[in-house]
C-alpha cells in the first residue's frame, strides 16, 4: 500500500496530488465565476422590472432543476458544435472543442451561480433598511453605500449558504471526469484500474475530498466570524 501511494516510480502519490490540485482549481474558478452569475441573477430577481425578474427566475429555475451532469454534457457537446460552426464559417474547416477544464469551470459556474443567486437575494432582503436610509441621509453616494453598507452585510448574511454551495461545487468536480478532465476521481479510477486496487484508491480519493472540504470550510467559517465582528455586542 505504501509503495502504491508513494512518490517513487511505481507510486501514485504525485499524480493523485496533482489531480487534487486540478479539482481545487476547477471548483474555485467555477465558484468565483458563479459568484458573478449569482450577483447578476440576484440583481435581476430584485429588479423593479417584471421582465428582468422573469429572466432571473428562469435562470434559477432551469439550472437548479436540471441535473448537474446534464449541464456538463450540454456545455461540452453544445460548446463544441457552436465553436466548430464559428470556425468553419471563418474559413477554418474541421472539428473544434473547448478544453475540458474550461467547459467544467463554466458548467460549475452556471449551476453554482443559480444557487448563489438565491443566497445573495435572501441576504439582501435581510438588510436593515434603516442603515441604508441613514447612509443616504448623510450624503453617501450609491457606490459608497454599496461599498460601506450593502456589500459587507449582504456577504455576511450570505456566507453560511455560500459555504454549503462551495461544498457542492467541490463535489461537482467529480462529474467532470466524464468529459476527460483528469481531476481527483478520474485519476483515482485510472490508478485503481492499473493496480487492481479500487478500494484503496477510491478510499484515498474520498479522504482527499474530505480534507479539502474541511480545510476550505474552516476558512469560510473564519471569514464569517470576521465579518460578524463589527456587529457583535
Amino acid at each position: 500500500m505504501f509503495e502504491l501511494l508513494g512518490f517513487g516510480p511505481t507510486g501514485w502519490g504525485l499524480p493523485l496530488l496533482q489531480a487534487a490540485g486540478v479539482t481545487i482549481a476547477a471548483a474555485l474558478c467555477g465558484f468565483l465565476l458563479g459568484s458573478v452569475f449569482g450577483i447578476g441573477g440576484a440583481t435581476l430577481k430584485l429588479a423593479r422590472s417584471g421582465a428582468l425578474r422573469t429572466v432571473g427566475q428562469a435562470y434559477t429555475t432551469i439550472f437548479r432543476g436540471v441535473p448537474e451532469i446534464l449541464v456538463v454534457y450540454l456545455f461540452y457537446f453544445g460548446g463544441s458544435v457552436v465553436l466548430t460552426k464559428l470556425m468553419n464559417t471563418g474559413g477554418f474547416p474541421g472539428f473544434y472543442s473547448l478544453p475540458s477544464f474550461v467547459i467544467g469551470v463554466l458548467a460549475i459556474a452556471i449551476v453554482s451561480g443559480a444557487y448563489q443567486t438565491e443566497a445573495y437575494r435572501s441576504a439582501y432582503l435581510r438588510l436593515d433598511r434603516g442603515q441604508i436610509e441613514a447612509g443616504a441621509s448623510c450624503g453617501m453616494s450609491k457606490a459608497l453605500l454599496l461599498r460601506r453598507i450593502i456589500a459587507p452585510q449582504t456577504l455576511r448574511f450570505a456566507l453560511p449558504a455560500l459555504g454549503n454551495i462551495w461544498q457542492s461545487a467541490l463535489k461537482e468536480t467529480a462529474l467532470l471526469s466524464v468529459i476527460g478532465l483528469t481531476e481527483l476521481l478520474r485519476q483515482a479510477g485510472t490508478a485503481a484500474g492499473s493496480t487492481r486496487q479500487p478500494l484503496l484508491f477510491y478510499a484515498v480519493a474520498a479522504v482527499l475530498f474530505l480534507i479539502i472540504g474541511r480545510l476550505t470550510g474552516a476558512g469560510l467559517i473564519r471569514m464569517e466570524r470576521h465579518l460578524a465582528n463589527p456587529w457583535r455586542r
